[in-house]
């Protein structure tokens, strides 16, 4: 019978040491691109797989979990947060790795997880030749650029925003857009139109186009003078606050000659002076419901009802009854 090849052998050949193998197959942060990819084709040269002890080999249950981010640039932690806390509830340990799309199957074929959740939109993983058991699944919030889509590109709440501040007396609305590249963007974008149009109020324009705060507040300071009051719908927190910067800087009252909502609840926006009227998303709650999925299909059970209500608006100072003056 053939030996089975071990990771000595896969380092040997790959000039590395047998901890850089054992840490390339395990997903661990620090190890180069190229190191990797030596490492890797070594282990598929050699028809390497890593080995389980033996009883998670008999059982396959290993008790623990992978989630899978993109880069690490991109903040993804109150996502990460529900996801792990909700995994640790459940008895399992997380680790949390950053892999290319083509790695993913060699963490799948490892077995050394039960589950992998993965952040991206990676694509399915290919059906292995061996009897895998490890389970997988891609949020479907985020598309492969990681703009959201899904739940989070729903613009539903800028109808509530806008319908209340018709109900406060505003007639003429400015919308300050985000990248047409952005799912999320386009849908605020055309719900705004469509809101303008059902509630017979006047738009005096869609500006920006991008998520530059500095351009959404050129885009406020090269309005007309007569245009106040005004309703300004910012596609999201940045592109509000330069808004407002924009109209204190032309010696517009926020809120009163200029009332001004945003979108994504940043950290800073309760502080703004005024405080925004913005849209909180709650990624805590869209990571433990992913996380819930993924283990549910560990353990054969029926996928948990879908999260609703992830979005709500935030009332707070910047909007207000436009001033008579």
């Amino acid at each position: 019978m053939e030996k089975r090849p071990t990771s000595h052998d896969v380092a040997r050949l790959a000039g590395v040491s047998q901890t850089t193998v054992s840490l390339v197959f395990t997903g661990r942060n620090g190890i180069s691109a190229a190191t990797r990819e030596r490492v890797l084709q070594a282990a598929a040269e050699l028809n390497y797989r890593p080995n389980l002890a033996a009883r998670s080999m008999r059982t396959r249950r290993t008790g623990r979990l992978a989630v899978v981010i993109p880069f690490a640039g991109l903040n993804l932690a109150p996502i990460l947060e529900g996801a792990v806390t909700t995994a640790r509830e459940a008895g399992y340990a997380v680790e949390v790795v950053s892999l290319s799309n083509e790695e993913i199957d060699a963490l799948l074929d490892s077995s050394e997880y039960e589950g992998v959740l993965s952040f991206s939109p990676m694509p399915a993983p290919r059906e292995s030749a061996e009897e895998s058991t490890t389970a997988f699944l891609a949020l479907s919030e985020f598309d492969q650029e990681m703009h959201a889509t899904g739940a989070f590109s729903d613009a539903q709440p800028m109808v509530e925003m806008m319908e209340r501040l018709v109900e406060l007396g505003h007639r003429r609305f400015l919308h300050v857009a985000g990248s047409p590249t952005f799912p999320s963007a386009v849908a605020r974008r055309d719900l705004y139109l469509a809101t303008v149009d059902r509630l017979g109020v006047e738009s005096v324009g869609v500006v920006a186009n991008s998520w530059s705060g500095i351009t959404a507040k050129e885009c406020v300071l090269a309005l007309p003078d007569d245009v106040i009051p005004l309703a300004i719908i910012a596609a999201n927190d940045i592109l509000a606050a330069g808004a407002i910067r924009g109209s204190v800087e032309r010696g517009w009252s926020v809120p009163g000659d200029v009332s001004v909502t945003g979108w994504d609840d940043a950290a800073l926006s309760a502080h703004f002076i005024p405080s925004l009227t913005t849209v909180f998303q709650d990624r805590v709650r869209l990571g433990a419901y992913s996380m819930r999925r993924l283990i549910a299909t560990i353990r054969g059970q029926e996928a948990p009802e879908p999260e609703t209500g992830l979005q709500k608006v935030i009332w707070r100072e910047s909007v207000a009854p436009p001033s008579t003056r």
